[in-house]
């Protein structure tokens, strides 16, 4: 499987807290079949003030610290990027880095707030398509008026823009409205890649492999592979 959502790399927003557990969490992720992994440290501007050159020496030490430890994954370094216009400028800038490409356009993991799609997200995520970027909506499940109202994803997938269930939801493990809407995505054909966003072992686990198996029960084994291993091996190779 390969995994375009988590939060490994230490010490840079709230996953991993330092070496040791961002260790743990790829030995853990590697246990539970990923075989590639994109890291997915936040992006955003006034809370985590992270861009592409100031990442990137983290994910060099990080990386060489994962092979010295014998962990058997392969890393890329991506993120997730809030919907800001401050954010939109450090894309702008080259300083946003990328999940990969779906059908030879750069993959960028744009985050929604929690609580509300706000007034023009629609039309931020049309320019970003216009600038030749491919945004996918990460964890629309999770976000409380997607959540009510699922069919409003719509609106983003016919701008052009993917989206990302996270392998939590799939398993009810984020309570049965996030399960509800994340089905309901599901069966529109909106969704692109379930990826684990896990940030901890104590509460946010990788848990790819039981939700491969949820996925197989409900929609069958070509679903769930498409969904935890043909698509983003696709968009992890490019």
């Amino acid at each position: 499987m390969y995994d375009l959502h988590c939060h490994y790399l230490p010490a840079v927003d709230d996953g991993a807290a330092n070496l040791q557990e961002g260790l743990l969490l790829a030995a853990a992720a590697a246990a539970d079949g990923i075989r590639g992994a994109v890291l997915t440290p936040h992006v955003h501007p006034g809370r985590y003030d992270n861009t592409a050159s100031r990442l990137h020496p983290h994910f060099v030490a990080f990386s060489r610290a994962v092979a010295e430890a014998g962990i058997a994954i392969e890393l890329r370094l991506g993120c997730e990027m809030r919907l800001s216009s401050e954010s939109i400028e450090l894309i702008l800038q080259g300083e946003v880095p990328s999940l990969g490409h779906w059908e030879e356009r750069a993959v960028v993991l744009l985050e929604l707030p929690h609580d509300t799609v706000p007034v023009g997200a629609v039309q931020a995520a049309e320019y970003l398509v216009s600038m030749g970027w491919t945004p996918m909506i990460a964890h629309p499940e999770r976000n409380k008026t997607l959540m009510r109202d699922p069919m409003r994803l719509g609106e983003f997938v016919q701008a052009g823009c993917l989206a990302q269930l996270t392998a939590a939801s799939v398993c009810g493990m984020f309570g049965p409205g996030a399960q509800r809407a994340a089905f309901a995505m599901l069966e529109q054909g909106w969704i692109t890649v379930v990826a684990s966003d896990a940030h901890n072992l104590e509460h946010r686990p990788p848990v790819m492999t039981q939700a491969r198996a949820s996925l197989e029960q409900r929609y069958g084994a070509d679903i769930a592979q498409a969904l935890v291993n043909d698509n983003p091996e696709a968009i992890f190779r490019g």
